[in-house]
């Protein structure tokens, strides 16, 4: 049986700015259905990395591959319209529409009918549904008719999750999901984050600092020092490398 090609990849991937390599020359396969874990300590590349395969920067050499489509100079809308989503660090969102709109938003341009947003929303009955069917999914359907400014921090970061969805992407970026959250807000992202992994159809890089969430969610885990691929495997193993002790846990194997 001839082994599927992965979904995305990287090639030689590498950023200068100035003197300095942000990403250096780094190449990685994602398989379908697969959650890997980006870790590093402050400063590795991690988010650089992201924003090279969603297209927020521009690389200075390497590739970046896509269903076996290099997409390398793409712009942030081709990729999008090929299959990768992306969740910032920081909320992107329609603050001052109610969070069924930013839903709904997202499902009419998914549908290929633009933003259209001085069209009346009944002429769009079932995008409405798609939205609020979503919005039941990750649990915000009591704040459908909210304006997104009002809510809290938690309720955004659901809300970003309900607009990838909304998108059906591929590939789904998270950049530090849980950034800000509450212990109690936390659980609800990582069980809508669990239940988007067990679609296999979905392919999911996380950026994440926090080590149980790491352990819980992730299939694999690779390893970003300096900008430069430095471990790539199965987590338990990975998280035991001295590499990893000493560049991201901060501590000598010894101390873990």
């Amino acid at each position: 049986m001839t082994k599927e090609h992965p979904i995305l990849e990287t090639e030689g991937l590498t950023i200068r700015f100035g003197g300095h390599v942000a990403v250096d020359q780094v190449s990685c396969a994602f398989d379908r259905g697969t959650l890997t874990a980006i870790v590093g300590p402050n400063g590795a590349g991690k988010t650089t990395y992201f924003n090279l395969i969603s297209g927020q920067l521009r690389a200075s050499g390497g590739t970046v591959i896509l269903n076996g489509e290099e997409i390398t100079r793409m712009s942030v809308p081709e990729r999008t319209k090929r299959g990768i989503g992306r969740a910032f660090q920081l909320t992107s969102l329609f603050p001052t529409l109610n969070v069924r709109e930013n839903v709904r938003l997202v499902a009419q341009a998914k549908a290929s009918k633009g933003f259209d947003m001085l069209s009346m929303a009944s002429r769009h009955v079932h995008l409405i549904e798609r939205a609020e069917h979503v919005l039941n999914e990750v649990r915000l359907i009591d704040q459908a008719d909210s304006v997104v400014s009002a809510l809290p921090h938690g309720d955004q970061r659901k809300l970003e999750v309900a607009l990838l969805i909304a998108l059906g992407p591929q590939v789904l970026m998270f950049d530090e999901p849980t950034a800000g959250m509450s212990v109690d807000e936390v659980p609800v992202i990582l069980e809508l984050i669990r239940k988007l992994k067990n679609d296999m159809d979905r392919t999911i890089l996380l950026v994440e600092h926090k080590m149980d969430v790491i352990r819980s969610l992730a299939d694999r885990i690779i390893v970003l020092h300096n900008g430069a691929l430095v471990a790539d495997g199965d987590p338990a193993e990975v998280i035991a490398l001295p590499v990893v002790q000493e560049a991201y846990l901060g501590k000598t194997p010894e101390a873990a």
